[in-house]
């Protein structure tokens, strides 16, 4: 209808804007992601149990250290709402510059403020698991995996919040080709470790450290080489303390990070659930998580672009540019989750059997039930989508607090309970705590949505930022 042309035109106008900035974005997070997967995939060869205990490791290591990755995607909304409140009327002075550095730096002194203690936890990863009822054997190899792999942490939030900067400026591209490169180096360096020098899951540790250093060294140095760039000097003078802006960075970033905690700690647990029922349970599981977690990667990716667009808007005072932003970027990653969802369903088999040795005496019954577990994952997918891109966007808004209530709710409150009693008690084991945990993913994306629509109603009052 010609009366809707000047809408279907601003759609796809916008559509063309996220998907350069989220394409980028997408894939370098599926290159990171590419990192944990080759690592499984070498370390599957090395044995069933070094598959199982990678992923108790790299499961309990996430769950704790997203404080300090929560602090680092703190710092995406935060630039891009500098830099639009900068740019708004056209000028370009100083102060946005200023700004934005502000920003990063605080981000910076926030990772670091709440990694010490993670590390503190981390350093005992085989005692706590043991506390957990983890297979002693299991317990003793994630320790051996988590010590030298988790000093390379903080690198990874520089990496990240570095990334978020470039978002912020609209120049992805050099995050992507330094991410895609690394997961060559890891891979080289964790075959070379594991298998060449004799290291085994501890080699595959140190891959990780080193390769996550190297990216936030390449990727700093490119911003310095950039002469419209190296005038942020986002590092410079890094000793000095902004009270003010390290405590926007806490109200902002601490809700981002207990929403992270709620919802890997929520697939952290399921995984120790999981070991209760052994080594071969918690192999299948490690697949079908690797293969969710892959797809899960281009929808985060748009959700991050959103951070960025809604975020460029709203400290603009365009709400309603903000709002189609926001939901053009849930539409995109629906998509894109429905057709993963039929590759999952369709090919769940032989994807299960990729990542094991047929000569592992496991291997079989392993392969069976992560098949189920693959499948079932093709059922959440566009509820998993959906929910991370709506996130996303009400980021872009800093609206932090009630989406993290929200993931509370479907997560904890719903999804895990289910599992757990169909896992126990209706004797469904490993496929009760994913179906349990389908549902809750379920919840949360209507939950999500929900919010978005209330907060993106572009009534023409300014955009509010924390809970309302």
């Amino acid at each position: 209808m010609p009366g809707h042309t000047p809408q279907r035109a601003a759609i796809l106008t916008e559509t063309r804007a996220l998907l350069a900035l989220a394409f980028p974005i997408a894939l370098t997070n599926l290159s990171q992601m590419a990192m944990a997967l080759t690592d499984a995939l070498i370390l599957g060869r090395l044995s069933t149990e070094a598959l199982a205990a990678v992923t108790l490791g790299t499961n309990l290591s996430w769950a704790l250290l997203a404080p300090a990755f929560g602090m680092a995607l703190a710092a995406a909304p935060m630039l891009a709402q500098s830099r639009g409140a900068g740019t708004r009327g056209g000028g370009l002075g100083r102060g946005w510059v200023r700004e934005m550095r502000r920003d990063a730096r605080q981000a910076l002194w926030a990772v670091g403020i709440v990694t010490l203690p993670s590390w503190a936890i981390l350093w005992n990863t085989e005692a706590l698991l043991l506390l957990l009822g983890q297979e002693p054997a299991l317990a003793a190899l994630a320790g051996t995996y988590v010590r030298p792999m988790m000093l390379g942490f903080p690198a990874f939030c520089l990496f990240i919040l570095l990334r978020g900067f470039l978002a912020a400026m609209e120049k992805p591209n050099a995050a992507l080709w330094i991410a895609f490169a690394a997961v060559a180096v890891n891979g080289a360096l964790c075959w070379t470790l594991v298998f060449g020098l004799g290291l085994g899951i501890f080699g595959a540790g140190i891959a990780t450290m080193l390769a996550e250093i190297l990216m936030a060294a390449a990727l700093l140095w490119l911003i310095r080489r950039d002469r419209r760039l190296r005038r942020f000097r986002l590092l410079g003078l890094f000793w000095r303390i902004d009270t003010a802006r390290l405590a926007e960075v806490f109200r902002v970033g601490l809700p981002i990070a207990a929403q992270m905690m709620l919802e890997i700690g929520v697939f952290a647990t399921a995984l120790i659930v999981v070991g209760w029922f052994g080594a071969a349970s918690v192999a299948a599981h490690a697949i079908a998580i690797q293969l969710a977690s892959f797809t899960f990667m281009v929808p985060m990716g748009v959700g991050q672009a959103a951070t960025s667009r809604v975020g460029l808007f709203a400290g603009a005072g365009a709400l309603g540019a903000a709002s189609l932003s926001g939901s053009v970027a849930i539409g995109l990653g629906a998509m894109f989750m429905a057709m993963t969802a039929a590759g999952l369903l369709l090919f769940a088999e032989p994807l299960a059997w990729g990542f094991l040795d047929p000569q592992d005496a496991q291997a079989r019954s392993a392969a069976r039930l992560g098949a189920t577990l693959i499948m079932i994952a093709g059922v959440f997918q566009l509820a998993d989508g959906v929910q991370t891109v709506a996130a996303g966007a009400l980021r872009g808004l800093k609206d932090t607090q009630v989406p993290m209530l929200l993931a509370a709710l479907g997560y904890w409150g719903i999804g895990l309970p289910l599992g757990v009693a169909l896992a126990m008690w209706a004797g469904l084991e490993a496929r009760g705590v994913w179906w349990g945990l389908a549902l809750g993913l379920g919840v949360v994306a209507v939950l999500m949505l929900l919010r978005w629509r209330r907060m993106s109603a572009p009534i023409g009052s300014p955009i509010r930022s924390g809970a309302g």
